[in-house]
């Protein structure tokens, strides 16, 4: 698990966020994500209606691991019987 970890407004600055295709336009609660521009393959995570408020920064292989899982269905809560 990721410990707490402070980022500058520098640090923040270089991020490119995405926010998923998926979640349309009609002002839905999205999250966005982007790879910090300093070298070590962090992503950080944020609410975008929120960018100012917390964070979540995972490791390289925190990402690839919960990609993984999300492409072979492990997060499809829905399909598992709850809404």
């Amino acid at each position: 698990m990721t410990t707490e970890q402070r980022l500058s407004s520098a640090e923040l600055a270089g991020v490119h966020w995405r926010i998923s295709s998926r979640s349309g336009s009609n002002g839905g609660q999205c999250v966005e994500a982007g790879p910090l521009a300093d070298g070590t393959g962090r992503v950080v995570v944020r609410h975008s209606h929120h960018p100012d408020g917390s964070l979540i920064v995972y490791t390289r292989a925190e990402w690839v691991a919960f990609l993984a899982g999300a492409k072979n269905g492990e997060f499809d809560f829905t399909e598992q019987g709850a809404a």
